[in-house]
């Protein structure tokens, strides 16, 4: 097909099912899951929650929905969330979190992305002054893409977590690369998710599922969570069939996410060595953000690539990130480091 001779390191959402997850897929047993008749999206809504330690989660379409669904049960209009300047939630939902659930945002400056107790306790409003509006909820970002895929660990987490229950206020997680995060820390997902109030995981990215992110949470705010899909237009009906894949990837992709960032370390020692990379980030995870140096224009660099049957995204000015996954091969390892090489 026109993708086997492609390298595509744009994300690692643009993976595609294996043989064994399509056979997964075709092969699920499906209902109307509007009615709540869907055995295989019910089988998977309680294993996601049973992994974050929590009584009931929702299969949703997209990441995008689920942060945006856990915030609105989380907060009332006119409140505030406080998250880092680089959030998923403020760069890359389209502005939803003012149009869906009225709130403002709090931005941070934190470390590539994380947040520390201190920045929580500085940022919230006084409740007593009503010229400001009422901080009621944290995001915190697990890996951070904007921030190159760096995490937090458990102790960095629950310190967070604390000094925001200190302050009665409420703490989603946006953990759309959270195994990522995960298979570095070796921290448990049980422990993890017990910090949360409500958690968004993505199926669709490194675990390599075709569609899906789940909605985690107490049995109250996923209760709530359901009317908010509806209204969202989440509502799905024989999503079993999306909801296998997603089965599939939780029993078989989440260690193997190593080999991602094994590989992106192994691109970040190749970029080091060429003369027209200014900089790159800390590679924590499988995310490569790094500069190109200002007489390159990055648009040519970017063509060169495409030229080579490479693609990548800009991220910014001058800047370019590479996201490994389970599509991305070690023959093809050796072809971008060939090709990298040749640019000057």
């Amino acid at each position: 097909s026109m993708f086997d001779k492609l390298i595509d390191l744009r994300s690692d959402t643009v993976t595609r099912p294996t043989p064994a997850m399509r056979d997964a897929m075709f092969s699920a047993e499906v209902g109307d899951d509007v009615f709540d008749e869907d055995p295989t999206v019910k089988a998977l809504e309680e294993k996601a929650a049973k992994l974050f330690n929590h009584e009931a989660a929702l299969f949703c379409p997209s990441g995008t929905m689920t942060n945006q669904i856990g915030i609105r049960v989380l907060t009332q209009p006119q409140q505030e969330v406080i998250c880092d300047k680089l959030s998923h939630i403020y760069y890359y939902e389209g502005g939803g979190v003012a149009s869906n659930s009225g709130i403002s945002m709090r931005l941070v400056d934190g470390d590539r992305g994380r947040m520390t107790a201190q920045q929580i306790a500085d940022n919230v409003n006084p409740p007593e002054n009503i010229h400001q509006p009422f901080t009621s909820l944290v995001a915190i970002e697990n890996t951070s893409n904007k921030g190159g895929g760096s995490y937090y660990n458990l102790n960095q987490l629950s310190d967070v977590a604390a000094e925001s229950r200190k302050h009665n206020l409420k703490l989603h997680l946006d953990g759309g690369r959270i195994f990522n995060a995960l298979v570095e820390t070796k921290d448990s997902s049980q422990e993890v998710g017990k910090l949360f109030d409500t958690i968004s995981i993505c199926l669709s990215k490194g675990l390599g599922a075709p569609v899906g992110s789940l909605l985690i949470a107490s049995k109250e705010n996923i209760t709530k969570a359901k009317r908010v899909r509806k209204a969202f237009g989440g509502g799905m009906r024989q999503s079993g069939f999306l909801a296998a894949a997603g089965i599939y990837a939780l029993d078989n992709n989440i260690q193997r996410l190593k080999e991602d960032h094994v590989r992106a370390k192994n691109i970040a020692t190749i970029l080091k060595e060429l003369n027209y990379v200014e900089n790159i980030l800390p590679v924590d995870t499988n995310i490569i953000v790094f500069k190109i140096s200002d007489d390159k224009p990055i648009t040519s660099f970017l063509e060169f690539l495409s030229d080579n049957n490479i693609k990548a995204v800009q991220f910014g000015k001058q800047i370019v990130r590479f996201v490994t996954h389970l599509d991305f091969t070690d023959p093809m390892l050796e072809k971008l480091s060939h090709t990298l090489k040749k640019y000057s």
